[in-house]
């Protein structure tokens, strides 16, 4: 039985505070977008494929630049002009982002199809789906007009915060586990299991969107 739309929604407890707060709050608005962001599964999902075969830092930076310009770019105007998608199909969409990048860990794209494609012009674009997915959930709980700017800035802020916090988490342990002399076939095993999670994800919010 699918409900809402977990992976992106917003507690009930914070839902509850935004609805009634008014004005400007920075710090609460930093803290919530932290929170999101740690607590976001399917954008932790996203983020360890994007880096689970990047060694070097400048290419760990490039790409989690791209997925942070993303995402922010569609949170904050999506907000901001009001659009609004139907959360079950950009949460799919975001499934599907998990699938895709699993997929492309193990290479699959260019032993079906012999090419590969851009990995940043993917990364960027998935960076806006998952801004998009954000922006819906925060205009169903009606944010106040009064502040409405700052406050954004200061959610967005965290969440890039957050998204620090879990990416220096990822590369810790994807640095041991890198010097495992088995990593190779456990990486294997380590995508398939992403990849079906990323499936699991894009049925559930499909059944969502069926249900609902």
């Amino acid at each position: 039985m699918a409900t809402g739309a977990a992976a992106h929604d917003v507690t009930e407890g914070d839902a509850g505070y935004i609805q009634e707060i008014w004005g400007v709050h920075l710090v609460p608005f930093l803290y919530l977008g932290a929170k999101h962001m740690v607590t976001g599964y399917d954008h932790i999902l996203f983020l360890a494929g994007v880096v689970f075969f990047l060694y070097r830092m400048k290419e760990v930076w490039l790409y989690v630049s791209l997925f942070a310009l993303g995402h922010s770019t569609t949170m904050l105007l999506g907000v901001w002009f009001g659009w609004g998608v139907n959360s079950y199909i950009v949460d799919a969409v975001i499934g599907l982002s998990v699938v895709y990048k699993a997929l492309d860990n193990l290479g699959a794209y260019q032993r079906w199809f012999g090419v590969q494609p851009d990995t940043r012009a993917a990364t960027l674009i998935f960076g806006f789906v998952h801004g998009t997915g954000l922006a819906s959930k925060i205009l169903a709980y009606r944010i106040a007009p009064d502040g409405l700017l700052p406050n954004l800035l200061a959610f967005n802020a965290g969440v890039e915060i957050g998204q620090l916090m879990a990416l220096a988490v990822i590369l810790i342990v994807m640095g041991f586990w890198r010097r495992a002399p088995n990593f190779m076939a456990q990486a294997y095993t380590a995508n398939v299991v992403m990849m079906s999670m990323g499936f699991i994800l894009m049925g559930y919010q499909i059944t969502g969107y069926f249900v609902a």
